[in-house]
């Protein structure tokens, strides 16, 4: 077992000028970290304890959504505000992991997870799985096919959400979701953050997101991550779609935007008949082997489901 040293800073200069040292790392709730450093895959030499930082707060009212990125995944996903104008991060949240867990991971460590694969558990980064049922379909590349784990970020994804980051300088960016995820390179990392970048909130504004969906499909119905999953936003002028978010998970190596399932959705009738249609080549693009093939219907059958569940809501 390696030692580490632990620091408890309780400002944010302190915090993100600690992290910025070689070997340093954020612990909140460490339900990743910690996993990750007992198999050997996360090496610590010093660690800087966020537990001690102004860094909570929850406002959810309709159309504005800020979470202090030290908010427990179940005060969020509990919160009446959430679930009543923001139902697909409630639902999100609810559906992860389990109350334990839940009790401990913070927002921003949830947006932080490594997808949980050999490539990311075994110390040695080249180091790959062979070819699995749940390798993603979308967004693989010759360092990663490992999906990305985390249902809030795909609720995010599809609401638009920024970031807000402070680094070592004190200095402060807003950066959106789509911005802030890239996909694996042989640096085996999937965010933007610098050493010592610290995410402090996460915002979006959606003046429709109370009818808004988040369905999961997965291998039991606790404890375990999505093998699908889809977040749907809909605004409607009647029976029409004025506009579509749509995200999924368990399909991508970071959360996985549907932007041309959007466009082919607006303006068309909020119908059974219309979401299907405008689903066609949904898996255009999709890298796929006998193994994980089956995603590419199931992704269509789950974010059929968000649509119609995100409609239906009065």
């Amino acid at each position: 077992m390696n030692n580490f040293t632990l620091t408890a800073p309780t400002d944010l200069p302190g915090a993100t000028q600690s992290a910025a040292r070689p070997g340093a790392s954020f612990i909140a709730g460490g339900t990743t970290v910690l996993d990750f450093w007992k198999l050997g895959a996360y090496p610590m030499q010093s660690v800087v304890d966020l537990s001690g930082l102004p860094l909570k707060g929850i406002q959810a009212g309709p159309g504005n959504l800020k979470l202090g990125a030290l908010e427990t995944m179940n005060a969020v996903g509990e919160h009446p505000d959430v679930q009543a104008h923001w139902p697909v991060v409630s639902q999100s949240l609810l559906l992860a992991a389990s109350p334990q867990i839940r009790n401990m991971g913070t927002m921003g460590g949830n947006l932080l997870q490594r997808p949980r694969s050999v490539t990311y558990r075994n110390p040695d980064p080249k180091r790959q799985d062979g070819p699995s049922r749940f390798d993603a379909i979308f967004g693989v590349t010759p360092s990663s096919r490992a999906p990305h784990p985390s249902d809030l970020a795909v609720a995010l994804m599809a609401l638009d959400a920024s970031v807000r980051i402070q680094n070592a300088a004190g200095a402060e960016r807003v950066l959106k979701l789509s911005d802030f995820y890239k996909l694996p390179g042989p640096d085996l990392r999937f965010d933007t953050l610098a050493p010592g970048d610290l995410i402090t909130a996460l915002e979006a504004t959606v003046p429709f997101a109370g009818r808004s969906a988040y369905i999961k499909i997965r291998d039991r119905a606790s404890y375990q991550f999505a093998v699908v999953s889809a977040a749907a936003v809909l605004d409607l002028d009647g029976s029409t779609i004025r506009e579509a978010r749509l995200a999924a998970g368990g399909v991508g190596t970071i959360p996985w935007r549907l932007p041309k399932i959007e466009q082919a959705l607006r303006g068309q009738p909020a119908t059974p008949e219309a979401f299907v249609q405008a689903l066609t080549g949904l898996g255009d693009g999709a890298v796929t082997h006998p193994f994980n093939q089956f995603k590419v219907a199931l992704l269509h059958q789950t974010v059929l489901r968000a649509l119609l569940a995100a409609k239906a809501i009065a």
